[in-house]
């Protein structure tokens, strides 16, 4: 059978997919160091919040396979996958729950770091929006979540080799360059997913991120205003 080449990722999945990767590296490093860099802790966590908010859009307007309605699984496929009977491009069943599942807790972690607060210097640039009470349940939460992070990431990572050694499948290749070798003859390329659809989801991850930083709350109050310094 012959084996062709098709175009799967397209390039914004994949430049999402690698940039998310660096950010999420940076916010690890920044948050365990602390100090100094846990202002850049929080850059990089308004950074995941733009490319979250860039994903949800281009779920829906993305092309073929970067599409929700494509790779989220129902029961049949989920069977099929397991009897070995899925023969689709995308991500398999198993590997698109694992997608979900990272996007979920990132973006817990990231709606939660932004009300966080460390006692001490740092505040998260939406902790106004909360009392202080929940802020510091919500920094809490944003902790212990950080180890299901870890866990979801060494299980993606662990599925990845899985497939490399075990099945002669390199899932790491077509993510860098979109193409994928199938011998299906039925298979089609990805289509749709172009520059008007990228402006939509682009155009809403820059408002993500202006609202992370705080863009819809009041401008503070003024400071008061200083008092005149006696003569004598």
């Amino acid at each position: 059978m012959a084996i062709r080449k098709l175009r799967v990722w397209d390039l914004p999945t994949r430049i999402f997919h690698w940039t998310l990767l660096v950010l999420v590296v940076a916010a690890f490093v920044t948050g365990l160091v602390g100090g100094n860099l846990i202002e850049w802790h929080g850059r990089a966590g308004i950074a995941i919040a733009g490319l979250l908010a860039f994903r949800l859009v281009w779920g829906f307007v993305g092309s073929t396979y970067a599409r929700f309605a494509d790779f989220v699984p129902g029961p049949a496929h989920i069977w099929a996958h397991l009897r070995g009977q899925w023969d689709g491009l995308g991500h398999n069943p198993f590997g698109a729950l694992s997608v979900l599942a990272l996007l979920l807790v990132l973006a817990f972690q990231v709606l939660s770091g932004l009300v966080s607060n460390d006692d001490i210097a740092f505040e998260g640039p939406l902790h106004a929006l909360t009392s202080k009470d929940t802020s510091d349940w919500l920094t809490g939460l944003h902790r212990q979540n950080f180890w299901t992070l870890i866990v979801l990431v060494a299980l993606h990572v662990a599925a990845i080799l899985y497939y490399l050694q075990a099945k002669k499948d390199n899932l790491v290749k077509p993510m860098i360059t979109g193409v994928k070798e199938v011998a299906d003859p039925a298979a089609r390329p990805a289509q749709g997913g172009g520059a008007v659809a990228f402006v939509l989801a682009l155009a809403v991850a820059v408002a993500a991120v202006w609202a992370a930083s705080g863009g819809l709350l009041p401008p503070p109050p003024p400071p008061p205003p200083s008092q005149p310094v006696p003569a004598w």
